[in-house]
């Protein structure tokens, strides 16, 4: 093996991407970030798209700029999941992909559940409702006849799409394709039955590979555009959170996870799909894993919140942690998942909006954003909790530590409302989780870690964690009766 192999994470998030350079000597793993850019949805005409052309030049600066550090024994993308792209049968783009927050998917849920019951689709797939869903975004094209049905012949998400331009195979990996309540986790498969149900096509959903699998080399334009040469492109973990939970280093079946980002994704791993009419009360998912598992886990609204709260005030993420701790503590509350909080824009306005509908008086202050931000934090404590006390009853497991990846880890003062809330130790870290589970994907991949149980062990070496305490405090039962009161 050389002295340092060195794989580059191409790891794009719903607000910023970059190109992370994983260097791996035999006992020890570091991260270099080469390039960062913005992320965000474009507006044409009154919709949402992703701006996938310039989004895939970034990634070929990333790998420009990861092959002037030295050679790349290989890379793979990752990138947020549902969204997926539309191609005709010579290969070429359907238009810009839509962006999941679109309102085109408002009453697809709906027209779903006319057509098959609740518990008919979920028994099929395993998967959260939520607005967002693939499976809602095709029953709008389906709704208003859209032509792109007719011509399309390839349906790839975010993560495939960039392998396809990459590699060339035009396949979807497993982990992504789990999002997408369009997936069945029990065998493996699309679930074809339900979808001819409800009237979606099938016939453009391309085959599925493993997390692991190695494409193939850049494509020849691309290695020479880069000066990367034939790297090998690997579709490691593509959906972001399963690449995170890959990276997370669990200390055992007494250890769930968070990945806190713009989304909080909290649950465990289990070997198989929990499936039951409980999961399907509490709303819980079945997404596919690294190694064979399965990420049994709640979507949450994550910090996303807060990142649109900072927009309207010109804040930084630091300046609002340190007015949120100086703010009065448990103040007014929100359901982070109360879905007037899905739409871009005024966050902050509709915050107090929903103090005024549960009748949280709060006064007008010079100090609301600290109120306000200290409200994100509080209520996402208690949601945390909720979501760890319905995990518990699903995986019928006692769970003492919650590991917390991602950039909700280095937020100080939500990793300790987050410990004192559920009265779990939290560890914090690895930030860069997603980054370094694809890394880790590769070089299993490529041979070079066995598996990722050793792969785990490598990130508790390479990768310093903060250890959050509970700390006794006996309003905490008041907020929670108050938050159960509002929010059942």
């Amino acid at each position: 093996m050389p002295e340092r192999l060195s794989c580059l994470a191409l790891d794009l998030g719903a607000e910023s991407g970059r190109a992370m350079v994983g260097r791996f000597d035999g006992v020890s793993l570091d991260l270099q970030e080469v390039h960062r850019f913005a992320n965000g949805p474009v507006r044409v005409r009154g919709a949402l798209h992703w701006d996938v052309p310039r989004l895939f030049a970034e990634i070929q600066t990333g790998i420009a700029k990861a092959a002037q550090e030295g050679p790349l024994a290989g890379l793979a993308v990752d990138t947020w999941g549902v969204d997926f792209a539309l191609l005709d049968r010579d290969g070429e783009l359907l238009g810009l992909p839509y962006h999941y927050r679109d309102p085109r998917t408002a009453g697809m849920e709906a027209l779903a559940l006319s057509r098959a019951s609740r518990e008919e689709i979920f028994a099929a797939t395993g998967i959260q409702f939520m607005p967002i869903n693939s499976l809602y975004q095709l029953l709008a094209l389906v709704a208003k006849k859209s032509p792109l049905l007719e011509v399309a012949a390839t349906l790839l998400f975010m993560p495939d799409l960039f392998n396809s331009w990459l590699a060339g195979p035009q396949v979807s990996e497993s982990t992504i394709a789990s999002t997408s309540q369009l997936y069945d986790p029990r065998r493996g498969d699309w679930a074809r039955d339900l979808l001819s149900r409800l009237g979606v096509p099938t016939d453009f959903l391309p085959p599925l590979v493993p997390p692991g699998t190695v494409l193939g080399p850049l494509q020849p334009e691309v290695a020479e555009a880069t000066g990367a040469g034939p790297v090998a492109v690997i579709a490691a973990a593509g959906h972001d959170t399963a690449a995170a939970v890959a990276a997370a280093p669990l200390t055992g079946p007494d250890a769930a996870y968070l990945s806190s980002g713009t989304w909080s994704l909290l649950g465990a791993e289990t070997a198989a799909p929990v499936i039951t009419p409980q999961s399907l009360a509490y709303n819980f998912t079945n997404e596919v894993g690294v190694a064979g598992t399965i990420r049994l886990l709640k979507n949450i609204a994550g910090l996303w919140l807060l990142q649109q709260c900072r927009r309207e005030w010109r804040l930084d993420y630091d300046a609002l942690v340190v007015l949120a701790a100086q703010a009065p503590a448990f103040g007014p509350l929100i359901d982070p998942d109360d879905p007037a909080l899905l739409a871009i824009g005024d966050v902050p306005g509709r915050i107090r909006e929903i103090w005024a509908h549960t009748g949280q008086r709060v006064e007008p202050a010079p100090g609301m954003p600290g109120v306000v931000t200290r409200c994100i934090l509080e209520s996402l404590a208690l949601a945390y909790r909720r979501t760890l006390r319905r995990l518990v009853e699903l995986s019928a497991r006692t769970v003492r530590v919650l590991n917390v990846v991602g950039g909700g880890a280095r937020n100080r003062l939500l990793c300790q409302l987050t410990a004192d809330a559920t009265g779990c130790a939290v560890h914090a870290g690895p930030i860069e989780a997603t980054a370094i589970g694809n890394v880790l994907a590769q070089l299993i991949a490529l041979g070079e870690v066995a598996d990722f149980a050793q792969g785990r062990e490598l990130v508790r070496r390479s990768f310093p964690l903060a250890v959050y305490a509970p700390q006794p405090d006996g309003r905490w039962p008041e907020a929670v009766a108050r938050f159960e009161r509002f929010f059942a």
